[in-house]
């Protein structure tokens, strides 16, 4: 549809820097008939069995596995990312957020509470309404379903503003949504920047709950904004997460999996293990296997079979990411391999390639060890006790993920209880259970997404009390 204001933007592919297709500019007009449309068929579609709801999204999930092939192909297009990736990751995750929410809503279940000969009390859980969910540009189809499957399954009407840097999945999702005879207006998607159409979704008087994942600066202003209007918020922001190595640990495997907490996805994630802490007496050790590693990870074309680096996901994140490597130098950083930008043959001349990077010999209250740069950048740092590891696991704003490497079973509980994040994962990375709580620490976010936490935060809960 085109926009109201007649206001297009750029979508340019990373790998290349030439154009790929235009995209609305929405504003607040478009919102505004985003709304009115989900409005429309919220009595209709709330009032659905769970069931019938769930099957639309099974649906829809099944065609995300019929078109894995060209969903996975835009998506590496659109973001920069190794084709491979959005094969093995991407696209399977988004038709298993809908699979997921669609099982989870019919085994959801409310509380009863039985008072004896006084009577009873039961739980209720309603739709909230027209539901708002913001995704990001890393994992676009991959985090724009695990926001909509829950809203949807939950029976909430969306409108849904996925990143403008990334907006071809967005895209060919609601083209299947279609397919599968989704109904008209349950899921509204507005293509535009944050200023213009997610702030006018953040500000609508009529929007009563928002999922957002984003940087923490713009999750502090929908923040800002929204308390005043006591709408439910979910937000999952930045993260400087830890990697606590013990010399107790399988160093192959500890160097394996930091070199994937590191770099996969270009470090575009914010899950990655951005700043490594080794314990002293095997950092030697540790720094022989990890850097001829590192310099493994070839730096190549998306669609490459064996890229394991591709292009950053815009030229602007670019520049900040090669600024962010000069402050590290600045702040007294030494890089042992990487720090610089990646030249390739034509047709990639023009695109934005950066080597993965790693940092020594920074204080840990530097910015580099404190601020999210969110690229393919780690600093390696030492540690000599327990309590010095989780100080410094915990000396930054953040609290989003952390990784532990022990053999020792009671050190990793101990490790693991006094980390300040909301994720800590032991001799592993990325390994995910949709059914458990997904959210952050201190500036990390608020809330929690997956499992039930996501079904029932788009629900309001209501006691009813029996008397006999």
């Amino acid at each position: 549809m085109q926009p109201i204001g007649g206001g297009y933007l750029n979508n340019i592919n990373p790998a290349t820097g030439l154009e790929i297709c235009k995209i609305p500019d929405s504003g607040a007009g478009d919102v505004e008939k985003a709304f009115l449309s989900a409005k429309q068929a919220f009595p209709s579609w709330s009032q659905l069995p769970a069931a019938a709801r769930a099957d639309y999204l099974y649906k829809i999930a099944d065609l995300i596995d019929r078109d894995l092939d060209m969903l996975a192909e835009a998506e590496s297009i659109d973001n920069g990312k190794p084709l491979s990736l959005a094969k093995k990751v991407d696209i399977p995750r988004a038709s298993a957020n809908l699979r997921f929410y669609a099982g989870a809503v019919l085994h959801d279940h409310s509380e009863f509470h039985d008072m004896g000969k006084t009577g009873f009390n039961y739980t209720l859980r309603r739709p909230v309404g027209v539901a708002a969910c913001i995704s990001p540009w890393n994992l676009p189809l991959y985090l724009f379903t695990w926001k909509v499957a829950p809203a949807l399954a939950a029976g909430n009407t969306v409108v849904a503003k996925p990143s403008e840097v990334t907006p071809l999945t967005a895209f060919l999702f609601s083209k299947l949504c279609i397919e599968a005879g989704l109904p008209p207006g349950v899921l509204n998607i507005v293509h535009g920047t944050g200023p213009g159409a997610g702030n006018a979704m953040v500000e609508h008087p009529g929007i009563p709950v928002i999922s957002f994942t984003g940087g923490t600066q713009t999750g502090a202003h929908i923040a800002r904004t929204a308390a005043p209007m006591f709408k439910k918020l979910s937000l999952e922001l930045g993260g400087k997460n830890p990697n606590l190595i013990f010399a107790d640990c399988d160093l192959d495997k500890a160097v394996k999996t930091a070199c994937l907490a590191a770099f996969t996805n270009q470090g575009e994630i914010c899950l990655c293990g951005s700043r490594i802490y080794v314990e002293k007496s095997i950092y030697a050790a540790f720094m022989e296997k990890f850097i001829p590693a590192v310099e493994q990870l070839k730096v190549g074309a998306p669609d490459a079979a064996d890229t394991r680096i591709g292009a950053i996901v815009s030229e602007a994140h670019f520049n900040k990411i090669l600024a962010c490597i000069a402050l590290a130098k600045s702040e007294g950083g030494t890089c042992i391999t990487g720090g610089k930008a990646v030249n390739l043959p034509a047709p990639h001349d023009k695109g934005f390639f950066i080597e993965p990077t790693v940092i020594t010999g920074l204080p840990p209250a530097c910015r580099t060890n404190r601020e999210e740069i969110f690229g393919p950048v780690v600093s390696v740092g030492t540690f000599e006790s327990e309590e010095e590891a989780i100080a410094l696991a915990n000396g930054t704003n953040y609290g989003l993920a952390a990784v532990v490497f022990t053999n020792n079973l009671s050190r990793a509980h101990r490790v693991a209880a006094q980390i300040d994040s909301g994720i800590v994962w032991v001799n592993c990375w990325l390994l995910r259970d949709l059914r458990t709580p997904f959210g952050g620490m201190k500036q990390s976010g608020v809330g929690r997404e997956g499992g039930f936490e996501a079904l029932h935060f788009f629900t309001e809960a209501k006691n009813v009390c029996i008397s006999y």
